[in-house]
């Protein structure tokens, strides 16, 4: 029994210690901001990528917001992708019609064959200096045109994505992982480049964009980790805001977590040659992400499955002490009364959901198309 413990402990230090790496890290430096040098004077044609299917609801108000933005319109072009069967691209030929500007470019599909497959479409069709992909559930800051081409004015940045202010819909556990993620983007920026990029809001130096991948269920990671490939930096920058819609029930906050991690697992797979390489990329920030996303999630289960096994052997039913606290965990954290262990629980969640990706990866699930929500489209 005693090796068994120690084994336990063993392994559950291990699960933990790259996390421990990265907070010291954080401490020593201290990085705060985007590690770019911003020219607020920069300000280059933008041509802003909104990919629709079946948005009728929800298109107008976020075509609303895009000509608001902090931004002269007559450097703005609009190219809507679009796979609706509902009237969502009349709804947008109607909103440009009396408007000299921005432009708008429709690109519409005869049939819907994945996001992946749009996007490529539409960043094909993008003319203007900067690249801007956005979604139509989200909502983004007034001034993000203006700080992202901040950042890009910088030579050695070609893409730059922004931080996630507020999770519409009020999900605690989303906002508890993302406080933790920016932390871990700033830091990762600083150090080199991020890999997490975030479709609600995205902004690519045109020449350095590359096409992703047919299948992709990670675009917006895709398209930098292919860029910072290909030599500039990627980067986070928390002044860049956003929001985006969250599900506030436990099953559909699963479901669109899943698919998250089904996409950024199957990026690390397939780019693992880049780990090693590329400076502190290939050496700091892509192991550290391996770790968290495809080793760390089999080890946490793997340790409350022994601990389980283990308590069993030695206290028979008393052992079920172990699954009995961890349901306890999930149910409470799930329903968001944890108070200051929330952002443990956002952080344990995002495991859970790593290694339910893990085994349908494996199983073979994960395709190139989206599921409309409605619940999503409330939100917003």
């Amino acid at each position: 029994m005693r090796r068994f413990v120690e084994a336990l402990a063993g392994l559950l230090a291990l699960t933990g210690l790259p996390y421990l790496a990265y907070v010291g890290l954080y401490w020593l430096f201290g990085p705060e901001g985007s590690p770019a040098e911003k020219d607020y004077d920069a300000e280059p044609t933008v041509s802003i990528v909104l990919p629709t299917y079946n948005e009728e609801g929800i298109v107008e108000t976020k075509l609303e917001e895009l000509v608001s933005l902090d931004y002269p319109m007559e450097k703005v072009e609009v190219v809507v992708v679009d796979s609706s069967d509902d009237e969502t691209p009349e709804l947008v030929e109607a909103f440009f019609a009396d408007r000299q500007a921005p432009e708008l470019t429709l690109i519409r599909e005869e049939e819907r064959r994945g996001l992946a497959v749009a996007l490529n479409e539409a960043y094909a069709a993008a003319s203007n200096e900067m690249v801007v992909k956005t979604d139509c559930d989200s909502r983004i800051a007034d001034d993000a045109l203006r700080e992202a081409a901040a950042n890009l004015a910088d030579p050695d940045i070609g893409a730059v994505t922004g931080r996630n202010a507020e999770a519409l819909g009020g999900s605690e556990v989303e906002e508890g992982y993302r406080d933790v993620q920016a932390h871990i983007q700033t830091l990762e920026s600083h150090l080199d480049s991020t890999l997490i990029f975030h479709g609600p809001f995205s902004a690519f130096e045109n020449d350095a964009i590359v096409s992703i991948d047919e299948d992709s269920i990670a675009d917006d990671t895709e398209l930098a980790l292919k860029i910072r490939k290909g030599g500039d930096r990627v980067v986070f920058d928390p002044e860049i805001e956003y929001k985006e819609a969250a599900h506030s029930t436990f099953r559909k906050r699963r479901q669109q977590k899943d698919r998250r991690a089904m996409g950024l697992i199957r990026l690390l797979w397939r780019q693992r040659e880049m780990l090693g390489g590329y400076g502190a990329y290939g050496r700091a920030v892509l192991p550290f992400n391996w770790w968290f996303m495809i080793v760390s999630p089999w080890l946490v289960m793997g340790s409350i499955g022994l601990a389980t096994l283990g308590g069993v052997a030695v206290g028979g039913p008393l052992g079920l002490v172990v699954p009995a606290v961890v349901g306890g965990f999930v149910a409470l954290g799930s329903r968001e009364k944890l108070g200051g262990l929330q952002a443990a629980y956002s952080l344990f969640d995002t495991q859970v959901s790593l290694f339910r990706a893990s085994l349908k990866l494996l199983s073979g699930e994960g395709d190139g198309t989206w599921e409309i929500d409605e619940e999503l489209r409330e939100v917003y």
